[in-house]
């Protein structure tokens, strides 16, 4: 499978991988309880199986039932979607990114948020020496 396409999840994907970074681990019936619109058993399991291809969880058995882990960290993963984002929709674009959150209608941000911003730029420009 290539890189492209392992890093790349399905709404359900990412649905399924929110459940499992929730609970730690579940079992495909524990998913499927978990999941919102109740897909088929069948659709769980092999959704689950691709998730396995992809490299992004791994199960074990306990008693005879799958249970099944997050084998990438959560903070890797959100690293890793958000970096295809900016990638996809903001050209790699660090400053239009950031500018398209502060601007946004469906959000206010407070002045606690804007001070705790510009913290993180100075300490980015700390470590780069500047």
């Amino acid at each position: 499978m290539s890189e492209q396409n392992a890093a790349y999840l399905s709404k359900r994907e990412q649905q399924i991988m929110e459940v499992l970074y929730a609970r730690d681990r579940a079992s495909a019936n524990e998913v499927m309880e978990a999941l919102p619109d109740s897909p088929g058993n069948a659709t769980v399991r092999k959704l689950l199986r691709i998730l396995e291809e992809k490299g992004q969880i791994e199960h074990v058995d306990e008693r005879g039932v799958f249970v099944y882990l997050p084998k990438v960290k959560k903070e890797s993963a959100a690293k890793g979607a958000l970096n295809k984002l900016v990638q996809t929709f903001f050209g790699g674009s660090l400053r239009d990114t950031v500018a398209t959150l502060i601007d946004s209608d469906d959000r206010n941000v407070t002045d606690a948020e804007l001070d705790e911003l510009r913290l993180l730029i100075e300490q980015a420009r700390q470590r780069k020496g500047s």
